[in-house]
């Protein structure tokens, strides 16, 4: 990221072993958290049940060793650690990755029917213990970690070159994050730039003379060069004139001008390589296969449980009317595949046009009196836990829409397509969001996909379960017909 001329190798070789050092610092601790955070757990459990039963027996110390590897995975998984944050905050996510721990271990108890060899009161009391144990830890190894980079973290002055928002957000994390040595001492406009003003109270200057003179008297030792993208054509200007001035000099893209879709930094042999759209299952293969998974297993239990709901409905619907229990439609899937969406008939048989689908609409005529509750509750959707076990869909994702609907809206909405970047969903943060129901409007179908790609975008289990647990409590919106 840093460009130097032959001048500044002296001067960049410590720094760059300074910054190795404090990185090896920061890993050293994030992996002693996690280190202390298994002791205390094993130590904790281990504890309470020799209070309990007077010895530790084997399947406590099993339940030791498999929680201290959960740990591991859950919280690397989750970035407990990892990013900045306050106490109250970092307790939290302490709090939610232990909890899911706790869900898991729980869960093999159940499946296993191990249950029975461990006390209630110790696993109780267990959960509790060592919440506080790995709280109190938390709270003094980033007290002492925080003291530790405030006092031996050397101050780099830094100066940041551009308008815009970029240049504003770019300025604004750097003041305010306590995890890089950078204080900026100056944001500085070159004039010419359209919407200086923006910049609020940064200083404009004439020339890359006026810059010079600028980084020596400010003693900058770092310049950020965070120019709109249409402005992106000085850098190598700026890169040239400024190099022999002894300073790094970075470089911001502007990147989100643009339409972005799951953005990444990579490099491929020494070359940065910036992923503009990407599908988020694609790039994490591990999370692919987690939310496979998941589906899969969630959509076959399903089904077995409300396997006497499906066989009501089955027979309400083919009594009410005549016509089939299941109404198929073509609609696009994952990379824009056509598959046939499975929901029970809720609207008598009929006949549209070719290229044609007519949205349900509030007291539509096609509804049956059956239909008209199995769409209220969302029964009719139930099917389609049959598309997930088959593969074809996911729980969770953005919703898919019928060949014709995509065809109208594709060229009536930017980014419209990117939706089939992932699987569609039975449910989606669209749908708990309010976005439900007819969208005879652009601006309701815009907000729907925003949702969507914002989806896309925040992609994670935990969304994923989030978005579940609160779909029930979607089904009371007035929007639905």
């Amino acid at each position: 990221m840093d460009q130097a001329s032959p001048s500044q190798v002296s001067d960049l070789g410590p720094r760059k072993s300074k910054r190795r050092l404090l990185r090896n610092h920061e890993s050293l601790i994030y992996w002693g958290q996690l280190a202390v955070d298994g002791v205390l757990v094993a130590g904790s459990l281990m504890l309470l049940a020799l209070l309990k039963t007077g010895d530790i027996d084997v399947p406590y110390r099993l339940l030791a060793v498999i929680s201290v590897l959960l740990l591991f995975v859950i919280y690397s998984a989750q970035g407990v650690y990892r990013r900045a944050a306050g106490y109250v905050s970092g307790c939290y996510r302490l709090a939610v990755s232990w909890a899911s721990v706790l869900m898991v271990l729980t869960l093999i108890g159940f499946l296993t029917k191990t249950g029975e060899s461990f006390s209630r009161q110790v696993f109780i009391a267990w959960a509790l213990l060592g919440f506080v144990l790995q709280a109190v830890a938390y709270v003094n190894i980033k007290f002492f970690s925080d003291r530790y980079r405030e006092r031996f973290a050397r101050v780099i002055p830094a100066l940041v070159v551009g308008s815009g928002s970029l240049a504003n957000h770019l300025k604004a994390s750097l003041e305010v994050n306590r995890w890089i040595p950078d204080k900026v001492v100056g944001h500085v406009c070159l004039s010419g730039q359209e919407a200086a003003n923006e910049a609020g109270d940064a200083l404009v200057v004439g020339d890359l003379h006026a810059l010079r003179e600028l980084i020596r008297t400010r003693g900058v030792k770092r310049v950020y060069l965070a120019l709109p993208i249409e402005q992106s054509g000085k850098i190598g200007d700026l890169h040239i004139d400024l190099l022999d001035m002894n300073v790094d000099l970075i470089w911001v893209p502007d990147i989100y001008a643009l339409n972005l879709l799951n953005h990444s930094v990579r490099e491929v042999a020494g070359m940065p390589l910036i992923f503009l759209n990407e599908s988020p299952l694609t790039s994490r293969r591990r999370g692919s296969l987690l939310k496979d998974f998941m589906d899969r297993s969630v959509a076959l239990l399903s089904i077995v449980l409300l396997s006497p709901v499906l066989l009501a409905t089955a027979f309400a619907v083919k009594f009410s009317s005549r016509g089939p229990v299941l109404f198929k439609q073509e609609r696009h899937g994952w990379d824009g595949k056509i598959i046939n969406v499975w929901k029970f008939r809720s609207m008598k048989v009929h006949v549209e046009g070719t290229g044609e689908v007519t949205q349900a609409q509030r007291e539509d005529p096609r509804i049956t009196k059956v239909g008209k509750f199995i769409r209220r509750t969302s029964i009719d959707e139930l099917p389609q836990l049959f598309n997930v076990l088959q593969g074809r869909m996911s729980l969770v994702g953005p919703r898919p829409h019928a060949v014709a609907h995509n065809e109208f809206y594709s060229d009536k909405i930017n980014a419209y397509l990117a939706r089939h970047r992932i699987k569609p969903g039975i449910t989606g943060l669209a749908q708990i969001s309010g976005c439900r129901g007819e969208t005879e409007t652009i601006d309701k179908m815009q907000k729907r996909v925003d949702y969507d790609l914002e989806y896309i975008n925040n992609w994670s289990v935990w969304l994923d379960v989030k978005i579940l647990i609160k779909t029930p409590l979607s089904l009371l919106s007035k929007d639905i017909y």
